[in-house]
């Protein structure tokens, strides 16, 4: 089962050379239009989570389905080889569900367009988006059950479906979706910004086809994809040994009482190709915290990865795929068995960047990065306001990023580097609640060289009865630091009674029922530390502590003593010497913190929640 492409002009393109200077010009044009993408689609949007958020991602591939800008990689080419129909001029494609392309996106909620690029009856190039959808059905608000067992309980499946036929829109077939959808008003704006975003890219490649000609566009994208090719190469050949290495790292939970969920990965070289085998990784969840990961998307995270520690100016596309072998076993907790539920996969997502640089790192520690991409905190928010008008909220919160080589990690930021917060004064005035509070939580990033970044608490009081779900994670297993730095400190969430009364609720909740006046403390994680904290210049203490990031007692962690917000250099010396003959030298490159009985044994007297129930492999279920 494979997509037939339809041209009516069948005519190869000609091989031409291409000099620097055109192919610099047509690489920027291709940046530049995919920002035009973006812009577009924050213009018309009207969802939270896409207009002020900006949960989207834009693609622009050649004419096999190659990326040559974007950030995910490309999905085309599974969607090809699992779309049983035409591809023609003026066709345009949506689909939501993961299973229908390997993976190739990864939850129901995330809606994608994909429009074939004609000129002159030639296929030349795509162009494609996808956007979170705020709501898209199912069993809950927000159409992300953590507690699902099967993906029929998440939302409305669209399997590849022509919404534009040879130019022809299908408003039947959109009726239909969005007859499933709690927010109809949301979701046919943000569909129609995501086709918009589609043409308006369309439209810049045909311009610069026009410029420079068919030949020479088709040559520069060539040549692009070759260029990150050889590029990549010589970043394998020089960072990536042939011995083996491992690392793993874990799920705290799955939201229904069991966890953690180890992920597992192996990396080594074979001549001049990467292999990951993620052997050893745990099986599939009962709940939706599983991540059904396409091998090319892995890729993608692998060259970023890569691309980002030693050499951030290439650019990175698809040609580089090749290179990178990936393994992912079956029934695991990343290539689940259909019809595992999938909603909650960020978690995974997110761990999967710690893990990538577990692994990078081994071999060369200075350029090693701690933990904390560590997930994507989301909070939802659902009922009646005061005048009997239906709200709903979905809002992606920010952790701590970890601590790096050349410097801390940025406090209180994004999994992903595009997305933005929503402005309080935005959800004040569309959603019956006040931010009581908004700033770091001191002290909460690891403690180094280089400090984590801190998480963030963000007080919601709630101004309308109504219901809530939470999906975070690392509040079990901490955020690690390296090269001498420590952990991170862990997610918490506390909800506040109007008379002060306050209970830790879990992390990964639905259908919390939340009262007037209730307040909501919504605390994330800090990022690991980097580098030994008795080296970090005590002056620096001094200014977080007047800027809110450290206390006095948190500045004791790297040895120095505060003052009247000034360091005591007599007593931070002799703190330092005790603290250093305490502990000895540094020798270990990963600093975990406690091993997961410790945790286990202290989960209730630190966390004020359970632990979790060591998961139980399931018995494959059918449809």
């Amino acid at each position: 089962m494979t997509a037939q492409i339809i041209q009516t002009n069948d005519a190869p393109f000609n091989k031409v050379s291409i000099d620097p200077v055109t192919l610099e010009v047509i690489e920027n044009a291709l940046r530049n239009a995919r920002i035009e993408m973006d812009a577009t689609l924050v213009r018309t949007a009207m969802s939270p989570g896409i207009r002020e958020q900006g949960d989207a991602f834009p693609l622009i591939a050649d004419r096999t389905g190659q990326m040559v800008v974007g950030q995910f990689g490309s999905y085309i080419g599974p969607f090809l080889d699992g779309f049983d129909g035409t591809v023609e001029e003026g066709d345009m494609i949506l689909l939501s569900d993961p299973y229908s392309v390997g993976g190739a996106i990864s939850h129901l909620n995330d809606w994608l367009v994909l429009l074939p690029v004609f000129k002159d009856g030639r296929l030349i190039a795509y162009t494609s988006m996808f956007g979170h959808q705020s709501d898209i059905g199912g069993k809950v608000v927000g159409s992300m059950p953590i507690d699902a067992t099967s993906i029929f309980e998440e939302g409305v499946r669209i399997p590849p479906v022509k919404i534009y036929s040879k130019g022809v829109y299908n408003a039947d077939v959109i009726k239909l979706i969005m007859a499933q959808t709690r927010k109809p008003d949301w979701c046919t704006a943000d569909l129609n910004a995501l086709i918009a975003s589609c043409r308006v890219a369309a439209r810049r490649v045909v311009e610069m086809c026009e410029r420079f000609g068919d030949d020479v566009f088709a040559a520069a994208t060539d040549e692009l994809l070759a260029r990150n090719y050889r590029a990549m190469k010589q970043l394998i050949a020089s960072s990536i040994s042939e011995e083996k290495v491992s690392f793993e790292d874990y799920i705290c939970d799955d939201g229904m009482g069991y966890g953690p969920y180890k992920i597992r990965c192996t990396m080594h070289r074979e001549g001049e190709i990467v292999v990951l085998d993620f052997d050893g990784t745990d099986p599939q969840s009962q709940a939706s915290i599983n991540f059904f990961l396409n091998e090319n998307m892995l890729k993608m995270f692998f060259g970023i990865y890569m691309i980002m520690v030693f050499d951030p100016q290439v650019l990175f596309n698809d040609g580089y795929y090749d290179l990178i072998r990936v393994k992912i076993p079956e029934g695991s907790l990343l290539k689940p068995k259909f019809p595992a539920a999938l909603s909650g996969r960020t978690h995974a997502l997110g761990r999967l960047f710690d893990i990538m640089g577990g692994l990078l790192g081994q071999k060369t520690p200075e350029f090693l990065n701690a933990a904390g991409f560590s997930s994507s905190p989301h909070l939802f928010y659902s009922g009646y306001d005061a005048k009997g008008r239906w709200f709903q909220l979905f809002q992606i919160g920010f952790g701590g990023i970890p601590g790096r080589p050349l410097g801390d990690g940025p406090d209180g930021h994004s999994l992903f580097p595009g997305f933005t917060n929503v402005p309080n004064e935005f959800l004040e005035r569309y959603f019956p609640l006040v931010i009581e509070r908004y700033e770091t939580v001191a002290d909460s990033g690891g403690a180094g060289l280089h400090r984590g970044g801190n998480g963030i608490i963000m007080s919601y009081r709630f101004l309308a009865a109504g219901t809530i779900a939470i999906h975070d994670d690392r509040w079990f297993t901490p955020p690690w630091g390296v090269n001498g730095g420590e952990p991170g400190a862990r997610a918490r969430k506390i909800l506040e009674k109007p008379d002060g009364t306050q209970t830790v609720v879990g992390n990964k909740l639905e259908n919390l029922t939340v009262e007037e006046g209730d307040i909501l403390h919504f605390i994330t994680w800090g990022g690991g530390g980097w580098g030994d904290p008795l080296l970090r210049e005590p002056k620096l203490l001094e200014v977080e502590l007047e800027r809110g990031l450290v206390t006095a007692e948190g500045a004791k962690r790297y040895g120095v003593v505060l003052v009247d917000g000034k360091v005591d250099e007599a007593a931070t010396e002799a703190l330092r010497a005790k603290m250093r003959a305490e502990r000895g030298p540094v020798t270990e490159v990963f600093n975990f913190g406690p091993d997961i009985d410790t945790l286990r044994a202290n989960s209730l007297a630190e966390t004020g929640l359970p632990a979790p129930k060591a998961p139980v492999k399931l018995a494959h279920f059918a449809a």
